[in-house]
């Protein structure tokens, strides 16, 4: 049975949120909320996380995991990015946008696009993500919650407890989240390609 944080919006508890990283730790797989949709997250090295994400999602391996970083310096660790880049995507976050790049070798290879050898990695604007990564003091591998027999992400805490008691560890709730995605751009050509228009303003990429 998932464990059930509810947790302030603006000003996250530290006692909470210590233990939802300390959960996370121990290898498990949480569902949290970000300035887009609710997510499934887990630690860098949870294999099984991995696997139990794409076994809610059903996803398959050409899927592109997201790394939810805290900021800029930890971004820097776990992608490749030039100057040009660097400034497009400094001007759009933090924010609801996903850039796919080209991974350095500080990302397992589970997850990595298998043919382009590239990752998805976001800064996001939420302050209870923010708390949670800056306890945690490295990115969360993270996922949509879009569950394959629903059009739309879950919205409600209390819903996502309701679908997912038995699937997931955790489910941290601060209110209720959008139904939007991010905006999903992709750099690793060089110019930006936007694969998919979400909650963030595709209008600066195109």
């Amino acid at each position: 049975m998932a464990k059930y944080f509810d947790v302030h919006p603006d000003n996250p508890q530290r006692r909470s949120i210590a233990q939802i990283v300390d959960l996370l730790r121990r290898d498990g797989l949480i569902v949290y909320p970000t300035d887009s949709c609710f997510a499934l997250g887990c630690q860098l090295g949870n294999r099984d996380g991995l696997d139990r994400i794409r076994a809610i999602r059903h996803l398959d391996d050409r899927h592109h995991f997201t790394l939810v970083c805290r900021d800029f310096a930890q971004l820097g660790q776990f992608v490749h990015v030039d100057n040009t880049v660097f400034r497009a995507i400094k001007a759009a976050t933090p924010g609801s946008y996903t850039f796919i790049l080209p991974a350095t070798k500080e990302v397992p290879r589970r997850l990595l696009h298998a043919k382009k050898k590239t990752v998805g990695v976001r800064i996001p604007d939420h302050a209870v993500t923010r708390a949670l990564l800056d306890e945690l003091g490295e990115p969360l591998v993270s996922s949509t919650l879009l569950l394959p027999s629903h059009e739309e992400p879950l919205t409600q805490g209390w819903e996502i407890k309701d679908e997912l008691d038995h699937a997931v560890d955790a489910v941290v709730d601060s209110g209720g989240c959008g139904t939007e995605p991010t905006t999903v751009i992709d750099f690793s050509g060089g110019e930006p390609e936007i694969v998919r228009k979400g909650a963030g303003d595709p209008a600066r990429f195109e």
